[in-house]
């Protein structure tokens, strides 16, 4: 009976594990800097190296210092994928611990949808901001993305899933975050801008897997009331 009760708690522990949560309507609040505080998600497709990509997320926040939106690193690096927020008007990508910048004109304080792609087989990234794109640049030409990634939402990995700078971390609300291992097409991307739902096959929204560390709230989003109190 023992073991009987030891093996039930066990597949009671994977499931919780596993289970896909749908966040469709909600967001994660960050509400206040820290070392320490973020969100883990979980890939579907865990082993498998990238060579072409989207990202898609939105976010509020009204800091003017540098953040982190996006995290994602490999056991051979903390810097695999990056979406870093440098200043007010200008985005740092980084693919492979290579960086290249992207500027563009924003409000402040402001909602705002970003998508950003990535093609090995060129180099090229495009950044969309709010349905615009912005000037396109290249970088790791020919470079895969490795296999069991560390995803993490609040802060950005100096090293594998770990090692947090206060100062680099997000404080603010992100919702709406999606990842396929392919490249959106432009009328796609401004669907998914237009809140137009397009399943995701490597982190998806509406069936995320994931794991809250410290001062996280997940809260319905308003982020259609800010647009409609914007246009």
């Amino acid at each position: 009976m023992n073991k009987l009760l030891l093996w039930a708690s066990v597949l009671t522990s994977l499931l919780e594990a596993f289970a896909e949560t749908d966040l469709s309507g909600k967001v994660f609040i960050f509400p206040k800097e820290s070392n320490y505080a973020h969100v883990s998600l979980i890939t579907q497709q865990p082993e498998k190296r990238l060579q072409n990509l989207t990202v898609c997320l939105r976010a509020y926040t009204d800091l003017s210092r540098t953040y982190s939106l996006f995290s994602y690193s490999t056991p051979t690096n903390s810097n695999e994928l990056v979406i870093f927020k440098t200043k007010l008007g200008e985005y740092t990508f980084i693919i492979g611990g290579d960086n290249i910048f992207f500027k563009v004109y924003e409000p402040f304080p402001a909602p705002v949808h970003i998508c950003a792609t990535w093609e090995s087989s060129s180099g090229i990234a495009e950044f969309w901001v709010d349905g615009k794109p912005l000037v396109r640049k290249g970088l790791r030409r020919g470079y895969s993305l490795g296999a069991r990634p560390k995803v993490i939402l609040g802060q950005e990995q100096d090293s594998y899933g770990d090692k947090f700078d206060k100062s680099q971390s997000f404080v603010g609300e992100i919702g709406d975050l999606y990842m396929w291992d392919s490249l959106l097409a432009p009328e796609d991307i401004q669907l998914v801008y237009e809140g137009v739902y397009i399943k995701a096959n490597v982190l998806d929204w509406r069936a995320l897997n994931y794991k809250v560390q410290g001062y996280v709230v997940t809260k319905p989003d308003t982020w259609s009331l800010r647009v409609a109190s914007m246009g």
